[in-house]
């Protein structure tokens, strides 16, 4: 599977952006999906994931409310809604997939996650 994220840019204070991530491959309806990012000095964290089945969904705490992560199967995207984004929202980020045939199961480790893209810049000016 080959990730190829886009969408970041330079959003002010309380603006959205929304974050694509294509997918090459045949059987990327049978990954879970999730997204990372990681901020300057800072580790790479968790921010959302989605199943394989049923569309479960997870966030980190700090994105709740404000993040919407989805996926369109047939299109072999996931995306990621974020609004209400704040100078914290600044990083690096990195779509992965992992958890070939996990069910409903939703994954926040890093360790899970066998492929990602090459990472999208998200700057939030205050």
């Amino acid at each position: 599977v080959q990730l190829q994220a886009c969408g970041g840019g330079l959003v002010q204070a309380g603006g959205s952006l929304k974050l694509s991530c294509a997918a090459s491959g045949r059987t990327f309806s049978s990954y879970n999906m999730g997204w990372f990012r990681q901020a300057p000095g800072k580790e790479r964290e968790f921010v959302a994931a989605v199943s394989w089945t049923a569309g479960n969904t997870d966030y980190t705490d700090s994105v709740k409310g404000r993040f919407t992560i989805s996926r369109d199967n047939a299109k072999n995207t996931v995306y990621l809604q974020m609004n209400s984004l704040n100078s914290e929202d600044t990083a690096v980020y990195y779509c992965a997939a992992g958890g070939a045939w996990s069910g409903s199961y939703v994954y926040t480790d890093s360790y899970r996650y066998d492929y990602w893209g090459q990472g999208t810049q998200v700057t939030v000016s205050s």
